[in-house]
């Protein structure tokens, strides 16, 4: 089986760069696991329901707003503030890469939940 994983893992690599990410894996994981959870629950309770599959396309539509949030959000800080989109593109980078550990840590901690925080208000604005 380790084999086979190793094998079907170099076929996804392309020249180093990696086709097949850690998000790939999660999406495909989560797949996988729809697709075969009600076959698994209906072996240990006949009686079972099958899950709906129109509940993806709320997530679906939730990703997509929040994309699309995400997207309008960048194309409003390029027009009117055109200093920040110019910093975030050339330099943000190599001044992030000088802070502290701690400093880079906040910052990502920070930036993940509001992402989160984003996700899940758009997520409840849909429902």
């Amino acid at each position: 089986m380790k084999n086979t994983c190793t094998v079907i893992l170099n076929h996804l690599t392309d020249g180093g760069n990696k086709i097949f990410n850690h998000e790939f894996g999660i999406l495909l994981l989560a797949l996988v696991s729809f697709l075969v959870f009600p076959m698994l629950s209906r072996t240990i309770d006949v009686t079972a329901a099958p899950v709906d599959p129109g509940i993806l396309s709320v997530v679906i539509m939730a990703v997509l707003a929040f994309l699309i949030f995400k997207s309008v959000t960048w194309w409003a800080i390029r027009a009117i503030w055109p200093v920040f989109a110019e910093y975030s593109e050339l330099q943000f980078e190599q001044n992030f890469t000088s802070l502290l550990s701690w400093q880079k840590v906040l910052i990502y901690l920070g930036f993940y939940l509001l992402l989160l925080f984003g996700f899940v208000v758009t997520l409840g604005a849909l429902m």
